[in-house]
């Protein structure tokens, strides 16, 4: 895949274009001509419990600083068409994998809905997609069931194949859960890259890392887990060898290029790639602690509001910074941070 390949394939979703006769699966019918800006809210309280029971007017919804008049609303569960990438990298070991197996199972089978289509890419060095879309759940299963860990971690590489994919999916909500034990190693894409091409489409990039470092004393005592804040608790060849001169986000030392410090978990890499997309990252503690995880990205999944509105029709190439306020101040309220308009 070549990056100006994902760039053509991601340029026209973050603004939606709709005709006279369409009508989505949820039943909205749009006006001729006119193109919306989709969002997905997720609210929660202090304590990270999901605020049901909202409505439309509860909302408020600025685009650059400038109030917009919310159009689309639904507070229903909508079916997801949502990419599974995995770190098949040789730091999986054989019981790192059976667990990780065992919470896909559990999440594609028992907390996802029948109407969710999933598709399946597993990463060491580089990406490989052995599912294509389906809502078999046998499939994805014997996919899972396949992967053979070795090599390095192709993580960013992973994520920019997965994002055409899920921009192509049915369903009017799109997302990717990435779950790795590691930090990226391999990819050609650099961050700053795949933060381009994640702000050109409307995909929800959610995270788990897995943090598997300093979980013993001597002596087989449990040590105290690493510090990591959270937000909420819980090869691609170039044309002629060269990388597009894309716009590069600012972030640090990670703001133009991979971090190779190690196998351990990069918390602050992965949140450069979930925050701007209304998704989040949740370092879990250890395997064990996956199954429960991928339980609360299912459920936040089905207790997310849907609002669109109207865009001004200008295709500046622009970013344009989203915010979106809640009536009652003292909920927290996650959605994407803006869009390109290409």
């Amino acid at each position: 895949m070549r990056i100006h390949t994902v760039l053509a394939g991601l340029a026209a979703v973050s603004v939606a274009a709709v005709s006279v006769t369409a009508q989505s699966s949820d039943g909205f019918r749009f006006r001729s001509g006119v193109e919306l800006v989709n969002v997905t809210a997720t609210v929660t309280d202090d304590s990270g419990r999901f605020v049901p029971g909202l409505r439309k007017e509860d909302f408020t919804v600025y685009d650059d600083g400038v109030r917009q008049e919310v159009s689309h609303f639904s507070s229903d569960r909508v079916p997801v068409s949502l990419g599974i990438v995995l770190d098949t990298s040789g730091s999986m070991t054989s019981d790192k994998i059976a667990t990780a197996q065992a919470a896909i199972e559990r999440f594609i089978y028992d907390l996802l809905g029948k109407d969710d289509e999933l598709f399946f890419i597993e990463f060491a060095n580089r990406p490989r997609l052995t599912q294509q879309w389906t809502k078999d759940r046998r499939l994805i299963s014997r996919a899972v069931s396949r992967v053979n860990p070795s090599g390095g971690t192709a993580l960013y590489d992973a994520v920019a194949e997965a994002l055409p994919l899920a921009n192509a999916g049915e369903n009017r909500k799109k997302a990717v859960l990435v779950i790795s034990d590691g930090n990226d190693s391999n990819s050609d894409i650099s961050v700053g890259e795949l933060r381009q091409l994640i702000r050109e489409s409307e995909v929800m990039v959610y995270a788990l890392g897995v943090d598997t470092t300093s979980r013993y004393r001597s002596g087989g005592q449990a040590s105290p887990p690493p510090t990591i804040p959270s937000p909420i608790p819980f090869p691609f060849p170039f044309p002629g060898g060269r990388r597009p001169a894309l716009p590069q986000t600012t972030g640090g030392i990670l703001g133009g290029g991979r971090n190779t410090s190690g196998e351990r978990v990069n918390a602050a890499a992965l949140r450069q790639i979930t925050d701007d997309t209304g998704g989040r990252t949740e370092i879990v503690r250890g395997f064990e602690g996956l199954d429960a995880a991928t339980a609360r990205i299912a459920d936040e999944l089905s207790k997310q509001y849907y609002l669109a509105y109207a865009s001004s029709g200008e295709k500046d190439g622009r970013w344009h910074a989203i915010r979106v306020e809640v009536r009652d101040r003292r909920l927290i309220v996650r959605a994407r941070r803006g869009y390109v308009a290409s």
